[in-house]
């Protein structure tokens, strides 16, 4: 069964996979990482868990099997820019666990972390129109659009969600 958990050092492998294997994927729906975000993995993966060590951003990531340290990652859940009781939902899965309610199960996890955990009240999220599976698992998981806006040159709606 799948298991969120949240990032550490000894996911870097399996996240780095995950990232690659899934890249052509990912550029179909959201903004290309570059090839430097590959090539410099290992130093940003180390300011990323110095981030969430000061509370600044919240990691996560979908692992496949029992949660030890040699299962592949599945799915990316991060919680940025955590301010004043609000943070931004991202997420990404990868293409061979898409479309089997792992998304809208992680985001519910989530949602329960944010709240429960991090002690936030608010969660914005955004998605461009070309994403549908993103925006039915935002819509299915109480997200509410609050407007148009553009990602990359691309048309996008903003979400937020109130945690009780």
């Amino acid at each position: 069964m799948p298991e969120l958990q949240l990032l550490r050092l000894d996911h870097a492998p399996a996240l780095l996979a995950f990232e690659r294997e899934n890249r052509a994927y990912f550029a179909a729906s959201i903004p290309d990482r570059g090839d430097s975000y590959f090539t410099d993995f290992a130093a940003r993966h180390g300011d990323l868990l110095t981030e969430q060590g000061a509370g600044l951003h919240y990691f996560h990531v979908l692992v496949s099997g029992d949660g030890s340290t040699t299962d592949e990652v599945i799915g990316r859940f991060n919680l940025v820019d955590v301010a004043d009781g609000s943070a931004e939902l991202g997420y990404r899965m990868a293409e061979k666990a898409a479309g089997k309610g792992l998304a809208t199960d992680a985001v519910r996890q989530i949602c329960a972390l944010a709240a429960d955990t991090y002690g936030l009240t608010t969660l914005r999220a955004k998605t461009t129109h070309d994403n549908p599976a993103s925006r039915a698992v935002l819509t299915r998981t109480g997200f509410v659009a609050t407007g148009e806006i553009e990602i990359d040159g691309r048309p996008a709606t903003n979400y937020i969600r109130t945690l009780s």
